[in-house]
């Protein structure tokens, strides 16, 4: 007897008539006048589960089995045949189905067998992967975060892992948790009454980095193909379906390359994710399809099959303030785009995904390198349809003179990045790179419409729970 996935048990790899062992939790369970009990099984493995034909002949029929309900964990031994029912290929005729765990309470569990709101199954986070739309959601994740690695190391990228603790604001906006084991209540204190710092654990202030770019460029300049994947926090006060307070960054960094390389990097890159997902998961994109938005296959599909149109910043805005649509934002040039913004121009203008290039150095990070124009750096957002800005990144400053006046600009004080500027200083070269919330190419994926649905525990302002 082989012990086996449901996966595996319907993929048609395990020959009709073998023994099997199936571990896993009910999903529903309905019984005939025949005195046999038709138990669906899930063990996460795939979308669907699998039937166990019970009969009343097993023992433990009448004490344990006509008392299983949703979320009863079981053992299902028996044999695998083709199923004479519609809707699977294969069903286990059981010789035995041994019951490890009953619901306690089934009339107050909380994951009953019918359709639940978002809304509440985020207030069970730690159960709402039992239902088929968390379920679903965690396997494409897990495809997609596994197509990431496969992708860079295709590609001949070396993965770093990056501080989670950090001394540096790598994107200048200061919306940072700190670190710290001083007293709250009495921290120590210098002769001028503010928090003595030196006192702390890391004899400095430190906080939750914001992204690992800074670092990962250390690395790019030895190791050429750089990529970090990992947590990423921002104490930005926005309660809203967008945002998160942790969160996962995919942040690759190439050195000897522009802007233009960058893109192309990009392209492949989301290009590469999503195939692989359509490939590996078409059974949980079906059922987003049905349930959470109509047409989220075919505009992948789409997306693969497109090139991806380029246009400058300046020329985008002309694009927008000659629309005859109506915006809630009127564009501007020295704004950043608003969503509307994106979505017009990757829907309604052009038609199929877009990389606008060279944003006004004002509306732009610190690190990303000015134009020849003085006005715009070599910064760039790839907008998808249906989403907007799904990726955004750059070519970095490499001149030590510039980006020290950069931060300045900022009101950064060089001396406080100075590894960041020794970078510049040993055998500086041009380096390009781009950040990819991790969560929201997810919500993408699956059409979701909050992106807390698209990580197992969401973090937000007001909520830490589980």
């Amino acid at each position: 007897m082989q012990v086996v996935s449901v996966k595996k048990a319907l993929s048609g790899a395990v020959e009709a008539g073998s023994k099997v062992e199936v571990r896993g939790w009910v999903r529903t369970r309905r019984d005939s006048k025949a005195g046999i009990s038709f138990v669906n099984v899930s063990d996460g493995s795939v979308f669907d589960p699998i039937q166990v034909v019970a009969p009343n002949s097993l023992p433990n029929y009448e004490k344990e089995i006509l008392h299983l309900t949703a979320g009863a964990s079981v053992i299902c031994r028996g044999t695998l045949v083709q199923s004479q029912g519609k809707g699977q290929a294969f069903e286990i005729q059981a010789d035995e189905v041994q019951v490890l765990g009953l619901v306690d309470d089934p009339d107050t569990y909380p994951i009953q067998p019918k359709q639940h709101s978002l809304e509440f199954l985020r207030e069970v986070a730690h159960l709402r992967v039992r239902t088929n739309t968390f379920g679903a959601i965690t396997r494409v994740r897990n495809a997609a975060a596994q197509a990431v690695h496969r992708f860079f190391h295709s590609e001949g990228f070396c993965w770093v892992n990056t501080p989670i603790i950090t001394a540096s604001d790598a994107e200048g906006a200061g919306q940072m948790f700190r670190v710290s084991t001083l007293d709250a209540h009495n921290p120590p204190r210098g002769e001028n009454g503010k928090i003595d710092w030196g006192k702390d654990f890391f004899g400095k202030e430190a906080y939750l980095t914001v992204s690992g770019q800074l670092n990962v460029e250390a690395y790019c300049l030895a190791m050429s193909k750089v990529y970090t994947f990992g947590p990423t926090f921002r104490a930005e006060n926005s309660n809203t379906t967008r945002h998160l307070a942790e969160f996962w960054m995919i942040e690759p960094e190439i050195a000897f390359a522009d802007l233009n390389e960058d893109a192309l990097l990009a392209e492949r890159f989301l290009k590469y994710v999503f195939k692989a997902v359509l490939d590996e998961c078409a059974p949980d994109m079906k059922f987003f399809e049905e349930r959470q938005q109509k047409g989220v296959t075919e505009r992948m599909e789409k997306f693969i099959g497109s090139s991806f149109e380029r246009i400058d910043y300046t020329d985008a805005v002309s694009i927008l303030q000659k629309a005859k649509k109506k915006f809630e934002y009127a564009p501007e040039w020295g704004k950043d785009l608003q969503t509307e913004h994106e979505r017009y121009l990757t829907e309604e203008h052009v038609g199929r995904p877009v990389v606008v290039m060279n944003y006004p150095e004002a509306i732009k990070a610190f690190y990303m390198r000015i134009n020849e124009d003085g006005k715009t750096v070599a910064a760039m957002d790839v907008l998808a349809p249906g989403i907007g800005e799904i990726i955004g990144g750059s070519q970095r400053e490499e001149r030590l003179d510039v980006l020290d006046a950069r931060m300045r600009k900022f009101g950064l004080d060089p001396a406080h990045y100075q590894w960041y500027r020794d970078l510049r200083r040993y055998g500086t070269v041009p380096h390009a790179g781009f950040g990819l919330g991790f969560e929201r190419l997810i919500v993408y994926i699956c059409g979701l419409q909050n992106i807390r649905d698209a990580i197992p525990y969401p973090r937000v302002p007001g909520s830490a729970t589980f």
